[in-house]
């Protein structure tokens, strides 16, 4: 043998030796031993009994009769695969409650695959961190499960320890990522290759499967969805419509063809007619099971009492103090104050903050914010009709439908106006017909280019400008589409009883891009095209129709077209957008067939995006200044899309410079010519 072989020789075993070390190191084998068989057995087939005995410091308070209720619930869901919808005051536990399904599901046995579903990819990520962080860190599980819990200690929270662990030389295949979990490959454990998995709800879950090592696939076939919806989704229709259609598509069909989903969604009603609420209503949806809890059954009937009792807490607070005062005088009076009321949860109520009974900690989230109490304490939100009952809402909108065909002009009307707001990847425009009354028909409105999908956002739009003009830049793309659909709009004949008619004035909104806009109307817009630009005019402010008109200006009701010779402005049409929302809010809200109505071609059902851009896009505030009051705008929370509303609003604009004016107001002033005597010639 020589040198060089020795050598390799020697290399050889000592690569083996430390191959045998790290093999040693990362087998697990043996497990401790079950160190309560008894306990477990009763945990495997007691679920509240498994949320008292391994989690006794996420449920530190007595259950209500709500809570039993709902763990009873869940209990069934989970072992006969039914669904369930629970929507319980927050804070109650309803989500944690849900996880601690999860693992109980897992743990076992019951189900093979678990599926968790948040509104958003966020929400699913904080599912997904709690479910190990319970893993991980509750030492009872540990000592009660050890076949599947200490092999996930082991890893120390180091993913990349998965690949080489080992059970008697075997890879357990445990994995620990970000999107998921799947548990350790153990001869005899129930939970043998068991998997978790998240997502958001506007993720990939269809066709959600996993492949084990042995090529057989499993399915979901337990899926928790956490609130599944937003403040944003729960104002839309078009939202609420489609992840409803993912919840009773998609996620019930997770287990695959001939099987069930055991299906348990804990919700929040946000608005009345949301995702959340319809899944609660047993009448719309009674497969659903819906469980809807409350925090006060019954209010107290001594209103007079409450009401002193909120003053003096509210004095309090505002001098710096805790309202202890407050408190004092409740139980002064507890007895009176008391009488009428019922509570979900008597053990609920903040000790560290001087409150003395649950009814009382009830009564001041109420006085705290009414509207969040009733959403999010009571499952019951109040109506926005309930809050301000002149508001407009999404279903007033849709039953504005007037059944006329699309692009039909009544007979009765005399102008025909149209609006274009110009956006990045698309436009969007309306068409309104006027009676001289200021009566209003939308005849049409939509996007350029036109959308395939009834639901869709201006972010999400698939069909964009870019796309239908693609050699161009982003400019380009803008001013092509906008002189296309200019172009065709102006030479459109809009047929009106047994006549045509064409649009009167074309206002487009400049506020994007004011050289592009301006560069359209030289080259195609002709006269009836004019710039637009908005401006929000507050109670505080001077009021245009107050202005005083200078030579080359022109001031009409709400709006006023200035002189633009000595500036660098183009010309354009300013107006009033807080007068002109104002005044279409309040033209749907009035009935159809009195003057100053607006209505809408087509049927209820044909409307749903226009309607929530125009009635649950934007809110108003009521403002005094100058002897007038003044609704001030502004866009909703999470900015929804609101650009049919601002189309709506310059129709009506277009409207008035083309002439149509309302009862008794007069229109622009004219310029009045001075007649010559011939005293003045002969002077």
């Amino acid at each position: 043998m020589t040198r060089a072989q020795a050598y390799q020789r020697v290399k050889d075993r000592a690569k083996a030796r430390s191959s045998a070390i790290v093999l040693a190191g990362q087998d697990i084998a043996p497990l401790p031993k079950v160190a309560d068989a008894r306990r477990r057995a009763r945990a495997d087939r007691d679920f509240k009994f498994f949320c008292e005995t391994y989690f006794p410091h996420l449920f530190t308070l007595e259950w209500s009769q709500d809570h039993l209720r709902v763990i009873g619930k869940i209990e069934r869901v989970v072992r006969h695969r039914e669904t369930l919808a629970v929507a319980m005051p927050r804070g109650s536990g309803k989500t944690t409650l849900c996880l601690v399904a999860v693992l109980w599901a897992v743990l076992s046995g019951s189900h093979e695959f678990v599926f968790l579903i948040a509104s958003d990819e966020a929400g699913a990520d904080a599912m997904l961190a709690n479910i190990k962080s319970h893993m991980a860190g509750n030492e009872l599980l540990l000592a009660d499960y050890p076949e599947a819990i200490h092999p996930i200690r082991v890893l120390e929270s180091e993913s990349r320890r998965c690949i080489g662990q080992r059970y008697y030389g075997v890879p357990t295949r445990i994995g620990w990522g970000v999107d998921g979990i799947v548990m350790p490959t153990i001869p005899g454990s129930r939970c043998s290759g068991s998997i978790i998995r998240v997502s958001g709800i506007t993720g990939n879950i269809r066709g959600a499967l996993h492949v084990r090592a042995d090529g057989t696939q499993v399915r979901p076939t337990l899926v928790i969805c956490d609130d599944p919806q937003t403040d944003a989704s729960a104002r839309s229709m078009l939202q609420t419509a489609e992840r409803l259609s993912i919840i009773n598509g998609a996620m019930r069909g997770m287990a695959g063809p001939g099987q069930r989903t055991a299906i348990i969604i804990p919700c929040t009603v946000i608005q009345g007619g949301d995702l959340a609420d319809q899944l609660l209503d047993r009448q719309k949806n009674p497969s659903w099971h819906g469980e809807r809890t409350k925090l006060v059954y019954s209010f107290p009937a001594n209103e007079k009492l409450w009401a002193e009792y909120a003053r003096i807490r509210a004095e309090s607070l505002r001098a710096d103090g805790d309202g202890h005062e407050a408190t004092e005088f409740y139980i002064a009076h507890r007895e009176d104050m008391d009488a009428g009321s019922a509570v979900a949860w008597p053990q609920r109520f903040l000790q560290s903050r001087g409150e003395v009974s649950a009814i009382q900690h009830a009564m001041n989230l109420k006085s705290d914010d009414e509207r969040a109490f009733f959403a999010e304490y009571q499952n019951e939100p109040l109506r926005v009709s309930e809050l301000r009952g002149d508001a407009l809402t999404v279903p007033m909108v849709c039953e504005k439908a007037n059944g006329r065909p699309r692009r039909e002009v009544p007979l009765v009307c005399t102008k025909l106006t149209m609006f274009v707001d110009v956006h990045n990847k698309l436009l969007y425009y309306c068409v309104c017909a006027w009676q001289e009354d200021f009566t209003g028909f939308v005849v049409d409105y939509g996007t350029f280019p036109e959308q395939s999908d009834r639901v869709f956002s201006l972010e999400g739009a698939r069909r964009t400008l870019g796309r239908t003009y693609p050699g161009a830049g982003p400019d380009g793309a803008i001013r092509a589409g906008l002189e296309k659909l200019v172009t065709d709009y102006l030479a459109t004949d809009w047929r009106r009883g047994t006549g045509l008619m064409r649009i009167d004035r074309l206002l487009v909104d400049m506020g994007y891009k004011p050289g592009i806009v301006a560069a359209v109307k030289h080259k195609v817009g002709g006269a009836a095209m004019m710039l637009y630009k908005g401006v929000g005019i507050r109670a505080g402010s001077k009021p245009m129709s107050s202005y005083t008109r200078r030579p080359g200006e022109t001031i009409g009701h709400c709006w006023y077209i200035p002189n633009v010779n000595k500036t660098a402005e183009f010309p354009h049409v300013a107006a009033d957008v807080n007068h002109w929302k104002t005044f279409a809010h309040t033209a749907l809200a009035t009935s159809a067939g009195d003057p100053g109505s607006l209505t809408i071609f087509g049927t209820a059902r044909d409307h749903e995006l226009f309607a929530q851009q125009v009635a649950a896009s934007e809110t108003w505030t009521p403002t005094q200044g100058h002897g007038r009051v003044v609704h001030e705008w502004t866009q909703l929370p999470g900015k929804p899309d609101n650009h049919f509303l601002d189309c709506l609003a310059g129709c009506a604009v277009a409207a008035s410079v083309a002439g149509v004016n309302l009862p008794g107001q007069q229109g622009p002033p004219r310029r009045q010519r001075k007649r010559y005597t011939q005293e003045d010639f002969r002077r």
